[in-house]
């Protein structure tokens, strides 16, 4: 079984990355610091994409793009994340800006 990090230790790191590679991020909601999920939002130039967490079919790490392939605006944002935090109240949101939409830590996107 592989082990897990704790999501306020991810959490803190993947900001650090974020700060480190000119990608500034913040925490939007503070999840359960040992075993909440985790959910990244990437601001962009041309709009907003969420990266839910996932595994893929080998049960590695992954990631997912929750809000679709096509960026969104604030409002269909808002509303994911809502519907998403009302599924899992220990859930994390963090916030990068990114121009390029791509996250600051090293991510397999499916």
């Amino acid at each position: 079984m592989e082990a897990r990090v704790k999501a306020g230790l991810w959490a803190s790191m993947a900001l650090r990355m974020g700060d480190a590679a000119g990608r500034p991020g913040a925490v939007l909601r503070k999840g359960d610091p040992d075993s909440g999920g985790i959910l990244v939002v990437l601001r962009g130039r041309e709009g907003l994409v969420a990266l839910a967490q996932t595994r893929d079919a080998m049960g590695r790490p992954a990631w997912v793009r929750g809000t679709g392939a096509a960026p969104v605006d604030d409002e269909a944002l808002d509303a994911y994340v809502a519907r998403q935090v009302k599924r899992d109240p220990d859930l994390w949101v963090l916030e990068f800006e990114t121009p390029d939409l791509l996250p600051p830590f090293e991510a397999v996107i499916l």
